[in-house]
């Protein structure tokens, strides 16, 4: 059953519960069937991640609550994040399995769009794809700002607005009745 969406401000964060780590062998599991379902697309992409949205247990559920529901077909997040855990950022037919906040796998995504640009270029489409609180600008900025300042100091960093920021628009693809 996909929970109802509620409003998401991604800077505003009563519970910090922090994001459980995913169930590697569910997400295995739910890739295998992907894959077996659509090989030529799961080959194409090459590798794919495990992971959720947000820095904490409720946040991973509201952002996920709002792709299952159609509202979110876009994400964000500084390139300096993806460096700090050793990841690559996404690319252009790139998977990622998308977790809720207890690190259940949910979704298969895969990223349709990416672009790579300071905070202040994101545009009024995007902020209304990402989904979050009225889907308007001023609060994406407002709220990002909050949120990246956040993850930066968890990490012993300072934000900084002229980051490169990745902003991705994604599919879902898995589960089929899930699926765009």
């Amino acid at each position: 059953m996909v929970p109802p969406a509620t409003p998401c401000h991604a800077g505003r964060v009563t519970d910090r519960a922090p994001v459980a780590p995913p169930d590697l062998d569910a997400a295995a599991a739910m890739w295998r069937a992907y894959a077996d379902a659509h090989p030529r697309a799961a080959a194409a992409g090459g590798d794919h991640t495990v992971e959720g949205f947000g820095d904490s247990e409720q946040l991973a559920d509201q952002l996920l609550a709002l792709v299952l529901t159609g509202q979110k077909r876009a994400t964000a997040e500084l390139v300096s994040s993806y460096v700090a855990e050793g990841d690559l950022p996404p690319r252009v037919g790139s998977h990622w399995i998308a977790c809720d906040g207890r690190g259940v796998p949910r979704v298969v995504l895969r990223s349709t769009e990416l672009r790579v640009g300071p905070l202040e270029s994101v545009d009024d489409a995007f902020a209304f794809d990402e989904g979050e609180d009225d889907r308007m600008r001023d609060s994406w900025l407002r709220e990002h700002r909050r949120y990246f300042t956040r993850t930066c100091e968890a990490r012993g960093e300072t934000f900084s607005e002229q980051e490169d920021v990745v902003f991705e628009r994604f599919a879902v693809v898995w589960p089929p009745e899930l699926a765009d």
